[in-house]
């Protein structure tokens, strides 16, 4: 049975209790994780407490060596860290060994990231006269609270982890209670690569008891979030009071246009990539399509065919493309989106349904909609699942009107062979992250959130740095080259 890490020790919850690591591919339980409490989010946020006042002193060039080491350290568990991510998650293998490359990247990145902060030292401001010496130095924020979803558990443990470790701030995280593992693993590697017992602590448990018991804990003073809209919303109104620093991605509906001058077999396999990678269960999955009348069904026909050839299976067979779904429950949800497009006349094209050679986990076949209109839910509701709806337009203005139409703005492509106008739509789309003639390419050092319902803040980057760290001016008065105001002396 797997253990959560506190203090730099391994240990169960206070109460014993446990939950159940379930197999996406079998529907079968091969591990439990403990089920942590109030008592627990104590303890680690204590020792966070604790261990900050060394960390934070601790030279950028110091932390970044140790930054470095936990990057060789993944690199040498690769195998590892990428077969367990497939068995807690469902994902293919060879989308486990991407992601698991990139959180290397990721760490190795902050750690430059880390020494950048001792380079930059303090930032001169000018302008306010010569009686003044003003400058603005960075501290780290404090105690994080890092709470990550189980789409991509590792990635999104790192995308947090690495820049609030750079910054000198030490942090209690909550996995996914549906995908802890492979986080597990990554802690482990991450406590002998020289790091000080405390400054990093994981949880277990659900969102209800050792997440909100970390959003609400006193001792923390930033909550960084990955998850739904509603979620994000309850995390809004939990900090309000004592104001704590909060930054939120959140869900997303995104749209995809295409244009009637792209190549069509091209262009359809970017779509299908939006849509159904890591089986549709992405914040950015860009699952509203948006075709020209005059194309649309010749990229119909194709993207059928590609979605009806991708093969789906258990993650860790050779040459799958899809896994399942991470779980019964949210199987179900996905269905009765499905249902509900049905029942209001949308037109099944391919998918809806279990592929006939697997009895038993929580597959689903790649789904398109068309003859969707903008009032029903396929269209308008985040569905986390591979499921593609399909709208048609005449002219430019329309689809962008019909693009911006959604309380979400995460992300969205444009494809077309005119580069003008492939940088005018992607300009005139409010969402914070745009693609052209491609989909959901994650580019580790650009910045990473969305607008409107979609969150507010930034990953990745120096944009994820800055998440981490509090900018302090600092302003002396030089008494030798002018006069104190208010005395007059």
């Amino acid at each position: 049975m797997a253990t959560m890490y506190i203090a730099g020790e391994w240990q169960q919850a206070a109460s014993s209790d446990t939950l159940e690591c379930i197999d996406p591919a079998t529907g079968e339980v091969f591990d439990h994780i403990p089920d942590a409490g109030q008592a627990d989010v104590d303890r680690a946020v204590r020792a966070a407490s604790e261990a900050f006042v060394g960390w934070r002193r601790m030279s950028g060039m110091d932390r970044a060596e140790i930054l470095e080491n936990i990057a060789h350290g993944i690199a040498a568990r690769r195998h590892d860290l990428a077969k367990l991510e497939t068995r807690d998650n469902g994902k293919p293998l060879a989308e486990s060994f991407i992601d698991v490359d990139t959180i290397a990247a990721i760490f190795s990145m902050y750690a430059g990231m880390a020494r950048d902060l001792d380079l930059r030292g303090e930032e001169r401001i000018e302008g306010a006269g010569e009686a003044y010496r003003v400058s603005v130095s960075y501290q780290p924020v404090g105690v994080v609270g890092l709470i990550t979803p189980w789409n991509f558990p590792l990635e999104q443990f790192t995308w947090k982890v690495a820049p609030a470790l750079a910054a000198g701030c030490c942090a209690v995280v909550k996995p996914s209670e549906f995908t802890s593992l492979s986080s597990l693993l990554l802690t482990e590697i991450i406590s002998e690569a020289g790091l000080p017992d405390g400054v990093l602590n994981v949880v277990t448990g659900t969102g209800s008891g050792a997440g909100e018991a970390l959003v609400r804990h006193p001792g923390i003073d930033k909550i960084s979030f990955t998850g739904s809209t509603a979620t994000g919303q309850k995390i809004t109104r939990l900090v309000a009071d004592d104001l704590k620093r909060i930054s939120l991605e959140l869900g997303g509906k995104n749209p995809v246009l295409v244009f009637e001058d792209v190549d069509i077999a091209a262009t359809a396999d970017w779509v299908a990539f939006g849509a159904f990678v890591n089986q549709g269960q992405v914040c950015t999955a860009t699952s509203r399509l948006l075709v020209h009348e005059t194309i649309a069904d010749d990229l119909l026909d194709r993207l059928k065919k590609v979605a009806e050839g991708i093969r789906v299976g258990a993650g860790g067979e050779d040459g799958v493309q899809m896994g399942p779904l991470v779980s019964q429950a949210h199987h179900d949800k996905v269905m009765s989106f499905i249902e509900a497009g049905r029942d209001v006349g949308a037109r099944l094209l391919t998918g809806g349904s279990r592929p006939g050679h697997l009895k038993k986990g929580y597959f689903l076949s790649p789904t398109i909609f068309t003859d969707v209109t903008p009032d029903m839910s396929i269209w308008t509701d985040e569905i986390f699942g591979p499921v593609l709806s399909v709208m048609t337009f005449a002219d430019e203005d329309k689809a962008i009107a019909l693009a911006n139409d959604s309380p979400y703005g995460l992300a969205g492509a444009v494809f077309s062979s005119d580069a003008a106008r492939t940088e005018r739509v992607a300009d005139a789309l409010d969402v914070g992250i745009t693609w052209q003639n491609c989909s959901n390419m994650v580019v580790i050092q650009a910045p990473w959130g969305g607008m409107k319902k979609s969150g507010m803040g930034r990953e990745l980057g120096r944009w994820g740095l800055e998440n981490f760290l509090e900018p302090k001016q600092k302003t002396r008065w030089l008494p030798e080259r002018g006069l104190n105001w208010y005395s007059g002396s």
